[in-house]
Protein backbone atom coordinates (compact mmCIF):
# COMPACT_ATOMS: atom_id res chain seq x y z
CA UNK A 1 0.00 0.00 0.00
CA UNK A 2 1.44 3.35 -1.08
CA UNK A 3 0.76 6.44 1.02
CA UNK A 4 0.52 8.94 -1.80
CA UNK A 5 2.20 12.30 -1.20
CA UNK A 6 3.73 11.60 2.20
CA UNK A 7 7.48 11.98 2.67
CA UNK A 8 7.63 8.87 4.81
CA UNK A 9 10.42 6.34 5.45
CA UNK A 10 11.39 4.41 2.33
CA UNK A 11 10.62 0.90 3.60
CA UNK A 12 7.00 1.93 4.25
CA UNK A 13 6.38 3.27 0.74
CA UNK A 14 4.69 0.11 -0.48
CA UNK A 15 6.13 -0.40 -3.97
CA UNK A 16 6.93 -4.05 -4.68
CA UNK A 17 9.56 -5.19 -5.31
CA UNK A 18 11.39 -1.89 -4.85
CA UNK A 19 10.66 -1.21 -1.16
CA UNK A 20 8.82 -4.33 0.03
CA UNK A 21 7.46 -7.64 -1.16
CA UNK A 22 3.76 -7.82 -2.01
CA UNK A 23 1.42 -8.62 0.88
CA UNK A 24 0.26 -12.15 0.05
CA UNK A 25 -3.41 -13.09 0.09
CA UNK A 26 -4.47 -13.94 3.63
CA UNK A 27 -1.41 -12.31 5.22
CA UNK A 28 -0.84 -8.92 6.83
CA UNK A 29 1.74 -6.16 7.06
CA UNK A 30 1.89 -3.29 9.55
CA UNK A 31 2.86 0.11 8.17
CA UNK A 32 4.50 2.40 10.72
CA UNK A 33 5.62 5.91 9.85
CA UNK A 34 5.38 9.53 10.94
CA UNK A 35 3.13 11.78 8.87
CA UNK A 36 5.48 14.77 8.52
CA UNK A 37 3.18 17.31 6.86
CA UNK A 38 -0.49 18.22 7.25
CA UNK A 39 -2.70 18.08 4.20
CA UNK A 40 -4.91 16.07 1.88
CA UNK A 41 -3.37 12.73 0.93
CA UNK A 42 -4.61 9.27 -0.01
CA UNK A 43 -3.47 5.66 -0.19
CA UNK A 44 -3.73 2.92 -2.78
CA UNK A 45 -2.00 -0.32 -3.87
CA UNK A 46 1.00 -0.35 -6.16
CA UNK A 47 0.32 -3.80 -7.61
CA UNK A 48 -0.96 -4.15 -11.17
CA UNK A 49 -4.18 -2.31 -11.95
CA UNK A 50 -5.72 -2.85 -8.50
CA UNK A 51 -6.18 0.90 -8.03
CA UNK A 52 -8.86 0.87 -10.75
CA UNK A 53 -10.89 -1.62 -8.69
CA UNK A 54 -11.53 1.03 -6.04
CA UNK A 55 -8.92 -0.16 -3.54
CA UNK A 56 -8.02 3.24 -2.09
CA UNK A 57 -8.89 5.69 0.67
CA UNK A 58 -8.47 9.29 1.74
CA UNK A 59 -5.81 10.13 4.31
CA UNK A 60 -6.31 13.53 5.94
CA UNK A 61 -3.45 14.78 8.12
CA UNK A 62 -4.85 17.60 10.22
CA UNK A 63 -2.80 20.66 11.11
CA UNK A 64 -2.61 21.21 14.90
CA UNK A 65 -2.19 24.91 14.11
CA UNK A 66 -4.75 25.11 11.31
CA UNK A 67 -4.69 28.69 9.90
CA UNK A 68 -7.89 28.42 7.84
CA UNK A 69 -11.32 29.25 9.27
CA UNK A 70 -14.30 27.25 8.02
CA UNK A 71 -17.60 25.86 9.29
CA UNK A 72 -17.61 22.43 7.67
CA UNK A 73 -15.31 20.07 5.79
CA UNK A 74 -16.14 17.75 2.88
CA UNK A 75 -13.77 15.09 1.57
CA UNK A 76 -14.70 14.46 -2.07
CA UNK A 77 -13.16 11.58 -4.03
CA UNK A 78 -13.59 11.47 -7.82
CA UNK A 79 -13.31 8.19 -9.69
CA UNK A 80 -13.91 6.47 -13.00
CA UNK A 81 -15.52 3.01 -12.78
CA UNK A 82 -15.76 -0.07 -15.00
CA UNK A 83 -14.93 -3.05 -12.78
CA UNK A 84 -17.74 -5.62 -12.89
CA UNK A 85 -19.75 -3.57 -15.40
CA UNK A 86 -17.96 -3.66 -18.75
CA UNK A 87 -14.68 -5.35 -17.89
CA UNK A 88 -12.08 -5.79 -15.16
CA UNK A 89 -9.04 -3.51 -14.97
CA UNK A 90 -6.82 -6.51 -15.79
CA UNK A 91 -8.83 -7.16 -18.95
CA UNK A 92 -8.51 -3.50 -19.94
CA UNK A 93 -4.76 -3.60 -19.31
CA UNK A 94 -4.42 -6.69 -21.49
CA UNK A 95 -6.44 -5.07 -24.28
CA UNK A 96 -4.45 -1.83 -24.18
CA UNK A 97 -1.14 -3.69 -24.02
CA UNK A 98 -1.81 -5.08 -27.48
CA UNK A 99 -1.69 -1.50 -28.80
CA UNK A 100 -4.38 0.74 -30.21
CA UNK A 101 -3.04 0.65 -33.78
CA UNK A 102 -3.03 3.36 -36.41
CA UNK A 103 -5.70 5.96 -35.61
CA UNK A 104 -5.10 8.02 -38.75
CA UNK A 105 -8.25 9.61 -40.14
CA UNK A 106 -10.10 9.25 -36.82
CA UNK A 107 -9.07 12.59 -35.34
CA UNK A 108 -12.59 14.04 -35.53
CA UNK A 109 -14.42 10.90 -34.46
CA UNK A 110 -15.59 10.11 -30.91
CA UNK A 111 -16.39 6.46 -30.46
CA UNK A 112 -16.03 3.45 -28.21
CA UNK A 113 -14.12 0.42 -29.45
CA UNK A 114 -14.25 -2.41 -26.92
CA UNK A 115 -12.94 -0.94 -23.67
CA UNK A 116 -11.17 1.96 -25.35
CA UNK A 117 -12.18 5.42 -26.52
CA UNK A 118 -11.23 7.10 -29.76
CA UNK A 119 -11.47 10.86 -30.17
CA UNK A 120 -11.61 11.86 -26.49
CA UNK A 121 -9.93 15.25 -26.70
CA UNK A 122 -9.47 18.31 -24.50
CA UNK A 123 -7.87 21.67 -25.18
CA UNK A 124 -6.95 21.91 -21.49
CA UNK A 125 -5.04 18.62 -21.77
CA UNK A 126 -3.44 19.49 -25.09
CA UNK A 127 -5.22 16.87 -27.19
CA UNK A 128 -5.92 13.23 -26.35
CA UNK A 129 -7.74 13.15 -23.01
CA UNK A 130 -7.69 9.42 -22.29
CA UNK A 131 -7.93 5.94 -23.75
CA UNK A 132 -10.28 3.97 -21.51
CA UNK A 133 -14.07 3.79 -21.73
CA UNK A 134 -15.79 3.95 -18.34
CA UNK A 135 -19.55 3.38 -17.96
CA UNK A 136 -19.68 5.34 -14.69
CA UNK A 137 -18.04 8.38 -13.12
CA UNK A 138 -18.36 8.61 -9.36
CA UNK A 139 -18.37 11.14 -6.55
CA UNK A 140 -17.69 9.42 -3.23
CA UNK A 141 -18.58 6.10 -4.81
CA UNK A 142 -21.98 7.18 -6.16
CA UNK A 143 -23.00 7.50 -9.83
CA UNK A 144 -25.06 10.32 -11.32
CA UNK A 145 -28.22 8.18 -11.18
CA UNK A 146 -27.92 8.02 -7.37
CA UNK A 147 -25.98 11.19 -6.58
CA UNK A 148 -24.10 11.89 -3.38
CA UNK A 149 -25.73 14.56 -1.21
CA UNK A 150 -23.92 17.38 0.61
CA UNK A 151 -25.91 19.53 3.02
CA UNK A 152 -25.16 22.83 4.70
CA UNK A 153 -26.58 26.18 5.67
CA UNK A 154 -26.65 29.32 3.55
CA UNK A 155 -23.62 31.51 4.16
CA UNK A 156 -21.53 28.77 5.76
CA UNK A 157 -17.93 28.33 4.67
CA UNK A 158 -16.91 24.83 3.62
CA UNK A 159 -13.46 23.38 3.07
CA UNK A 160 -13.50 20.86 0.22
CA UNK A 161 -10.67 18.34 0.12
CA UNK A 162 -10.74 17.09 -3.47
CA UNK A 163 -8.98 13.90 -4.60
CA UNK A 164 -8.81 12.39 -8.09
CA UNK A 165 -8.57 8.62 -7.57
CA UNK A 166 -9.28 7.80 -11.22
CA UNK A 167 -7.34 5.40 -13.39
CA UNK A 168 -7.44 7.18 -16.76
CA UNK A 169 -9.57 10.32 -16.31
CA UNK A 170 -8.87 13.97 -15.53
CA UNK A 171 -11.78 15.81 -13.96
CA UNK A 172 -12.85 19.46 -14.18
CA UNK A 173 -14.66 20.23 -10.91
CA UNK A 174 -17.18 23.00 -10.22
CA UNK A 175 -20.15 23.86 -8.02
CA UNK A 176 -23.01 25.52 -9.85
CA UNK A 177 -23.59 29.12 -8.81
CA UNK A 178 -20.44 29.29 -6.68
CA UNK A 179 -16.86 30.50 -6.90
CA UNK A 180 -14.05 28.42 -5.42
CA UNK A 181 -10.94 29.63 -3.60
CA UNK A 182 -7.91 27.36 -4.01
CA UNK A 183 -5.88 27.19 -0.78
CA UNK A 184 -3.74 24.03 -1.18
CA UNK A 185 -2.60 21.57 -3.78
CA UNK A 186 -1.17 18.14 -2.95
CA UNK A 187 -1.24 19.02 0.75
CA UNK A 188 0.81 22.24 0.58
CA UNK A 189 -0.59 25.78 0.82
CA UNK A 190 -0.63 28.23 -2.09
CA UNK A 191 -1.40 31.91 -2.29
CA UNK A 192 -5.23 31.86 -2.38
CA UNK A 193 -6.79 32.35 -5.80
CA UNK A 194 -10.48 32.50 -6.73
CA UNK A 195 -11.59 30.39 -9.69
CA UNK A 196 -14.69 28.94 -11.33
CA UNK A 197 -13.41 25.37 -11.66
CA UNK A 198 -10.41 23.14 -10.96
CA UNK A 199 -8.69 20.62 -13.26
CA UNK A 200 -7.28 17.53 -11.55
CA UNK A 201 -5.15 14.82 -13.08
CA UNK A 202 -5.10 11.37 -11.54
CA UNK A 203 -3.41 11.47 -8.14
CA UNK A 204 -3.72 15.25 -7.70
CA UNK A 205 -5.47 16.86 -4.75
CA UNK A 206 -6.81 20.39 -4.25
CA UNK A 207 -8.20 22.08 -1.16
CA UNK A 208 -10.92 24.64 -1.82
CA UNK A 209 -13.02 27.07 0.18
CA UNK A 210 -16.59 27.83 -0.87
CA UNK A 211 -19.30 29.97 0.73
CA UNK A 212 -22.64 28.25 0.26
CA UNK A 213 -25.64 29.91 -1.31
CA UNK A 214 -29.31 29.23 -0.52
CA UNK A 215 -31.04 26.41 -2.40
CA UNK A 216 -30.05 23.26 -4.27
CA UNK A 217 -27.00 23.27 -6.55
CA UNK A 218 -25.25 20.81 -8.86
CA UNK A 219 -21.76 19.70 -7.89
CA UNK A 220 -20.14 18.40 -11.06
CA UNK A 221 -16.91 16.68 -12.02
CA UNK A 222 -16.64 16.72 -15.80
CA UNK A 223 -14.74 13.72 -17.19
CA UNK A 224 -12.40 15.92 -19.21
CA UNK A 225 -12.66 15.17 -22.91
CA UNK A 226 -14.85 12.08 -22.41
CA UNK A 227 -18.26 13.78 -22.73
CA UNK A 228 -19.57 12.42 -19.43
CA UNK A 229 -19.71 13.70 -15.87
CA UNK A 230 -19.94 12.74 -12.22
CA UNK A 231 -22.75 14.56 -10.40
CA UNK A 232 -23.68 15.26 -6.80
CA UNK A 233 -26.11 17.66 -5.10
CA UNK A 234 -25.40 20.48 -2.64
CA UNK A 235 -28.52 21.40 -0.67
CA UNK A 236 -28.81 24.26 1.79
CA UNK A 237 -32.55 24.98 1.48
CA UNK A 238 -35.67 24.33 -0.55
CA UNK A 239 -35.53 23.88 -4.29
CA UNK A 240 -35.78 21.26 -6.98
CA UNK A 241 -32.94 18.79 -7.33
CA UNK A 242 -30.77 19.93 -10.24
CA UNK A 243 -30.91 17.67 -13.29
CA UNK A 244 -27.94 15.42 -14.10
CA UNK A 245 -27.26 17.41 -17.27
CA UNK A 246 -27.51 20.84 -15.65
CA UNK A 247 -25.56 23.46 -17.58
CA UNK A 248 -22.85 25.07 -15.45
CA UNK A 249 -21.35 28.30 -16.72
CA UNK A 250 -18.50 27.64 -14.28
CA UNK A 251 -17.33 24.79 -16.51
CA UNK A 252 -17.21 26.98 -19.61
CA UNK A 253 -15.25 29.96 -18.32
CA UNK A 254 -11.54 30.52 -18.71
CA UNK A 255 -10.90 30.73 -14.96
CA UNK A 256 -9.82 27.11 -14.46
CA UNK A 257 -7.33 26.35 -11.70
CA UNK A 258 -4.25 24.43 -12.78
CA UNK A 259 -0.77 24.42 -11.29
CA UNK A 260 0.27 27.01 -13.87
CA UNK A 261 -1.69 29.81 -12.13
CA UNK A 262 -0.65 28.92 -8.57
CA UNK A 263 2.13 30.29 -6.37
CA UNK A 264 3.56 28.51 -3.34
CA UNK A 265 2.77 30.12 0.00
CA UNK A 266 5.78 31.92 1.40
CA UNK A 267 6.26 29.58 4.35
CA UNK A 268 6.56 26.47 2.14
CA UNK A 269 8.46 27.90 -0.84
CA UNK A 270 11.94 26.47 -1.33
CA UNK A 271 14.81 28.84 -0.69
CA UNK A 272 16.61 30.06 -3.80
CA UNK A 273 19.56 27.78 -4.50
CA UNK A 274 21.58 26.65 -7.49
CA UNK A 275 20.83 22.99 -8.23
CA UNK A 276 23.59 20.52 -7.43
CA UNK A 277 22.28 18.03 -9.94
CA UNK A 278 19.90 17.95 -12.89
CA UNK A 279 17.98 14.82 -13.85
CA UNK A 280 16.06 14.63 -17.13
CA UNK A 281 13.19 12.21 -17.50
CA UNK A 282 11.90 12.01 -21.07
CA UNK A 283 8.40 10.55 -21.33
CA UNK A 284 8.20 8.33 -24.39
CA UNK A 285 5.82 5.95 -26.17
CA UNK A 286 2.50 6.08 -27.98
CA UNK A 287 -1.10 4.90 -27.88
CA UNK A 288 -0.57 2.99 -31.13
CA UNK A 289 1.94 0.53 -29.66
CA UNK A 290 1.18 1.22 -25.99
CA UNK A 291 4.89 1.17 -25.31
CA UNK A 292 5.03 3.85 -22.63
CA UNK A 293 8.42 4.43 -21.07
CA UNK A 294 10.96 6.90 -19.71
CA UNK A 295 14.02 7.74 -21.78
CA UNK A 296 12.81 5.11 -24.27
CA UNK A 297 13.12 2.41 -21.61
CA UNK A 298 10.18 0.50 -20.18
CA UNK A 299 10.28 -0.20 -16.46
CA UNK A 300 11.07 -3.80 -15.58
CA UNK A 301 9.73 -4.68 -12.10
CA UNK A 302 12.07 -7.69 -11.96
CA UNK A 303 15.04 -5.29 -12.26
CA UNK A 304 13.73 -2.09 -10.63
CA UNK A 305 17.15 -0.42 -10.30
CA UNK A 306 18.34 -1.22 -13.81
CA UNK A 307 17.81 2.30 -15.16
CA UNK A 308 17.65 4.20 -11.85
CA UNK A 309 18.64 7.87 -11.69
CA UNK A 310 21.16 8.73 -8.97
CA UNK A 311 21.05 11.58 -6.44
CA UNK A 312 22.90 12.18 -3.19
CA UNK A 313 21.52 13.21 0.19
CA UNK A 314 21.72 16.96 0.74
CA UNK A 315 21.57 17.93 -2.91
CA UNK A 316 19.16 20.37 -4.48
CA UNK A 317 17.93 18.42 -7.49
CA UNK A 318 16.42 19.93 -10.62
CA UNK A 319 14.07 17.50 -12.32
CA UNK A 320 13.24 18.13 -15.99
CA UNK A 321 10.31 16.09 -17.26
CA UNK A 322 10.15 16.24 -21.05
CA UNK A 323 6.95 14.92 -22.61
CA UNK A 324 7.77 13.76 -26.13
CA UNK A 325 4.46 11.93 -26.50
CA UNK A 326 1.15 13.00 -28.04
CA UNK A 327 -0.67 12.60 -24.73
CA UNK A 328 -0.75 14.30 -21.33
CA UNK A 329 0.65 12.50 -18.28
CA UNK A 330 0.06 13.11 -14.54
CA UNK A 331 3.55 12.48 -13.16
CA UNK A 332 4.13 11.51 -9.52
CA UNK A 333 7.33 11.44 -7.44
CA UNK A 334 7.34 9.32 -4.29
CA UNK A 335 8.84 10.40 -0.98
CA UNK A 336 9.25 14.10 -1.79
CA UNK A 337 7.42 17.31 -2.56
CA UNK A 338 8.97 19.43 -5.30
CA UNK A 339 8.34 23.04 -6.35
CA UNK A 340 7.38 24.12 -9.83
CA UNK A 341 9.78 26.62 -11.39
CA UNK A 342 9.35 30.41 -11.09
CA UNK A 343 7.79 30.25 -7.63
CA UNK A 344 5.06 27.80 -8.58
CA UNK A 345 3.29 25.46 -6.14
CA UNK A 346 4.76 22.67 -4.03
CA UNK A 347 3.41 19.38 -5.39
CA UNK A 348 4.05 15.66 -5.73
CA UNK A 349 1.85 15.01 -8.81
CA UNK A 350 1.74 17.30 -11.85
CA UNK A 351 0.15 17.36 -15.28
CA UNK A 352 2.67 17.41 -18.12
CA UNK A 353 1.07 18.36 -21.42
CA UNK A 354 2.04 16.84 -24.80
CA UNK A 355 5.31 18.15 -26.25
CA UNK A 356 5.87 20.27 -23.13
CA UNK A 357 8.58 20.26 -20.43
CA UNK A 358 7.95 20.68 -16.73
CA UNK A 359 10.89 21.76 -14.55
CA UNK A 360 10.73 21.30 -10.77
CA UNK A 361 13.21 21.41 -7.88
CA UNK A 362 13.34 19.29 -4.74
CA UNK A 363 15.72 18.80 -1.84
CA UNK A 364 17.18 15.30 -1.56
CA UNK A 365 16.39 14.98 2.14
CA UNK A 366 14.71 11.56 2.34
CA UNK A 367 17.17 8.77 1.46
CA UNK A 368 15.96 5.64 -0.26
CA UNK A 369 14.93 4.24 -3.61
CA UNK A 370 11.87 6.16 -4.79
CA UNK A 371 9.47 5.42 -7.63
CA UNK A 372 8.64 8.15 -10.16
CA UNK A 373 5.90 7.39 -12.67
CA UNK A 374 2.89 8.42 -14.67
CA UNK A 375 -0.26 8.14 -12.54
CA UNK A 376 -2.35 6.87 -15.40
CA UNK A 377 -2.42 3.34 -14.01
CA UNK A 378 -2.32 1.78 -17.49
CA UNK A 379 0.65 3.89 -18.59
CA UNK A 380 2.58 3.02 -15.43
CA UNK A 381 1.83 -0.68 -15.73
CA UNK A 382 3.05 -0.78 -19.33
CA UNK A 383 6.36 0.92 -18.58
CA UNK A 384 6.21 4.65 -17.76
CA UNK A 385 7.99 4.37 -14.44
CA UNK A 386 11.52 4.77 -13.12
CA UNK A 387 13.45 5.10 -9.84
CA UNK A 388 15.19 8.07 -8.20
CA UNK A 389 17.83 6.38 -6.05
CA UNK A 390 20.12 7.83 -3.36
CA UNK A 391 23.80 6.93 -3.63
CA UNK A 392 25.66 6.23 -0.42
Amino acid sequence: MHWHGLALRNDMDGVPPLTQQPIAAGSSFDYEFIAPDPGTYWFHPHVGAQLDSGLYGALIVEDPNEPLAYDDEWVIVLDDWLDGVTATPDEVLAELSRGMGDMGGMDDMFMRMGNTLMGATSDLLGGDAGDVYYPHYLINGKPAADPAQFTGTPGSRVRIRLINAGGDTAFRFAVGGHRLTVTHTDGFPVEPVEVDSVLLGMGERYDLLVTLGDGAFPLVALAEGKRERAVAVVRTGVGNTPPQDAVLSELDTARVATAAILTAATDVALDTKTPDREVTLTLTGSMADYDWGINNKRFDPTQPLRDAHAVRAGERVRLRMVNETEMWHPFHLHGHTYQHSDGGPRKDTSIILPKQTLTVDFDADNPGQWAAHCHNIYHAETGMMTVIGYQT
